[in-house]
């Protein structure tokens, strides 16, 4: 599958960050809010600059990747039936602060296994997240440039697995596998993935690390 337009869902500064870069890798780049698109038109306009501001149903009926970049609350407004099919890429992250409690949370093994309970028709990736939005252009570098930075990316299919690998290495990173969707809890806020910065070796390293604790989890549990 060659991938040419990617729709965001979010206008905010991450969703905008995610829109430069991905305008500068030579996508077509459709941004939606929950609103009128003449609302966020003029914002969309200085802040990506090429992007076209639609509606979500437009977004999400365009494009070959799917960008949930909105507050992770309000993962229950997504439309199931609209995502069913699509490869989506979570870039969510939970904060108390800013979500408020989230029982549902509570009884998910990882945020992203959450949302995607919400849209079980989505094809449903994790990355993105562990990447501060205003590094995400700072950060960026050539393939095959020395101490290229690397980013996770986690899911169950591998189709979509490959979309956003692709796409990640697109934007300026080195995208490492991190395998099925569960993984991405390797690299949630309070990991050290998410609040360091690796090469692909060490990323590479950092997520063996975690699957190793968490088989010494399960093993010392099954001993008990």
């Amino acid at each position: 599958m060659t991938m040419q337009t990617v729709g965001i869902l979010g206008a905010g500064k991450v969703g905008t960050g995610v829109a430069r870069q991905a305008l500068k890798a030579g996508y077509r780049v459709l941004i939606a809010a929950s609103g009128d698109p003449k609302d966020i038109s003029l914002i969309i306009s200085v802040m990506a600059p090429g992007a076209v501001a639609v509606t979500a149903e437009q977004a999400m009926a365009e494009a070959d990747l799917v960008v949930l970049s909105v507050p992770l609350h309000k993962f229950r407004t997504l439309n199931p039936d609209a995502l069913a099919g699509k490869h989506v890429v979570d870039t969510m992250n939970y904060w108390r602060d800013t979500n408020g409690d989230m029982p549902e949370l509570e009884d998910a093994p990882s945020s992203s296994e959450m949302v995607h309970a919400h849209v079980p028709g989505a094809l449903v990736a994790k990355s993105l997240n562990h990447i501060g939005y205003h590094e995400l252009e700072l950060d960026a570098r050539d393939a095959g440039t020395p101490d290229r930075r690397a980013l996770a990316v986690a899911a169950d299919d591998d189709d979509t697995r490959a979309l956003v690998l692709e796409f990640v290495d697109r934007l300026g990173y080195d995208a490492v596998d991190a395998g099925s969707l569960s993984n991405g809890a390797a690299f949630e806020p309070g990991t050290p993935i998410f609040t360091g910065s690796y090469t692909k070796a060490g990323m590479e390293a950092e997520l063996q690390a975690q699957r190793d604790a968490g088989d010494e989890l399960v093993l010392t549990a099954s001993i008990r």
